[in-house]
């Protein structure tokens, strides 16, 4: 059969990593991620503990100090998971690992935990950033509102270039 529509193009579809307010990345008080310098993405200022996964894949690495871990999904997309804002100060105090690095996810499976509590008393934002690193590979972004979210909740779908 001949193919009418051509290849579909491929869709990453992202959920909320957390409880709290979602905001757009262009709104986080950091300008290395409002600027965009590492990608496109989003953000939630959390009112849990409970990190979970924004998006299915592998998880490919946890930073030494526990505050970012990165994921890449079954497109290939490379997807940072930040939690706070300059938390790499902190040395990993406030965060548990919930995976490992090599684990298989799914999107809204807990992936670490963050003592908010911890985080604030250290004078350090609570902001979780979604980073897509390798942004040149987006076709489509959603965008982002500002609205309270849950985790899990779906907060849109971004296209990858065939």
């Amino acid at each position: 059969m001949f193919k009418l529509f051509g290849k579909k193009t491929p869709t990453e579809v992202f959920v909320a990593p957390v409880t709290g307010q979602l905001i757009p990345i262009e709104k986080v008080d950091d300008e290395v991620f409002s600027q965009k310098i590492m990608g496109e993405g989003f953000a939630v200022v959390p009112t849990e503990n409970q990190i979970y996964s924004p998006v299915a894949g592998t998880v490919k690495s946890i930073f030494p100090t526990k505050h970012a871990l990165g994921i890449t999904t079954k497109n290939g997309l490379e997807v940072l998971v930040h939690m706070g804002l300059d938390t790499v100060e902190l040395e990993g105090k406030p965060f548990s690992e919930l995976v490992k690095e090599g684990d298989q996810v799914e999107a809204g499976q807990p992936l670490m935990q963050m003592d908010l509590d911890t985080v604030q008393q250290m004078g350090k934002p609570t902001t979780i950033v979604i980073v897509i690193t390798d942004s040149d590979k987006l076709q489509d972004i959603p965008t982002i509102t500002e609205k309270e979210i849950t985790h899990g909740d779906q907060v849109g779908q971004f296209s990858l270039h065939k």
